[in-house]
């Protein structure tokens, strides 16, 4: 369920106080690093790139319009997939490329 209207998005201290400095025409730093994967993102962060923490590095996000509402840490993934060993699929293929296509042979003259 998402958090009541009645008390407003969730956003970090530090987050809120950067992004205020900034829109009073303060300080520009190039990205907002942040930690806080759970701050919501509002109308006021938008055109600011942050630097979300994946639990590795910084990933830098510039937030647009379409992301209002949503949380930093969705856009900053913190796993990688590397893909399966393999698949059915790609074992039927490697099979027919080696053994070539199966047709019937062509027809004595």
């Amino acid at each position: 369920m998402p958090r009541s209207v009645k008390k407003g998005p969730w956003i970090d201290k530090g987050i809120r106080k950067m992004v205020a400095r900034v829109r009073a025409g303060g300080q520009r730093p190039q990205v907002i690093r942040t930690w806080s994967r759970r701050s919501t993102i509002t109308p006021e962060m938008v055109g600011l790139t942050f630097g979300v923490h994946n639990g590795k590095r910084h990933i830098p996000i510039y937030v647009t319009e379409n992301m209002v509402g949503h949380k930093l840490g969705e856009f900053a993934p913190t796993r990688t997939f590397k893909g399966h060993s393999g698949t059915k699929a790609e074992k039927a293929e490697k099979t027919t490329k080696v053994s070539g296509p199966t047709s019937a042979p062509a027809p004595a003259a």
